[in-house]
């Protein structure tokens, strides 16, 4: 294997680990957003955590080797696919850490009132199905499938 299939081998795997863990994390965030009960939401925030390494890897992975690779390659650097690409990956994570902020809450909330009897809670509730942070972290995942879209199309390319 040269240079470039090692590469484009890493890359990929860096594709999977962002994607994967982000169905995973929005898999779990679905399933709170349906219980009620504050142990089973502490059980399925408590999973995302699982989730984070995976996401970090697939963002760093993905960004430092696709860079890699435009050089390789000899991509031109003013490619709008390039920048469009590395323009979701920011905005992926800038919304991913705002909405995991407002999930971490809604987390340590329902951990102290699993432990305070695991009744239900108005305000928990509310954290958990809380509709901008439920957007925040949907689109960090719209947004790292559009980058998948970008680097797949190559739209002008």
């Amino acid at each position: 294997m040269d240079t470039y299939e090692w590469l484009l081998a890493l890359h990929v795997s860096g594709a999977f680990f962002l994607v994967g863990g982000s169905v995973f994390a929005g898999v779990c965030n679905f399933l709170a957003q349906r219980t009620e009960r504050p142990s089973e939401i502490a059980l399925f925030f408590g999973l995302v955590r699982f989730s984070l390494p995976f996401i970090g890897v697939g963002f760093l992975g993905t960004l430092a080797i696709g860079l890699w690779l435009v050089h390789d390659v000899g991509y031109s650097w003013g490619d709008l696919w390039i920048w469009g690409a590395i323009v979701l990956w920011v905005i992926s994570i800038a919304l991913g850490n705002a909405g995991g902020r407002m999930q971490t809450r809604a987390r340590e909330l329902a951990e102290r009132l699993a432990g305070e009897g695991d009744v239900p809670s108005p305000e928990l509730t509310a954290l958990v199905r809380n509709r901008a942070a439920n957007v925040l972290s949907y689109g960090a995942g719209l947004a790292a499938l559009l980058i998948l879209v970008v680097m797949i199309w190559k739209p002008g390319a």
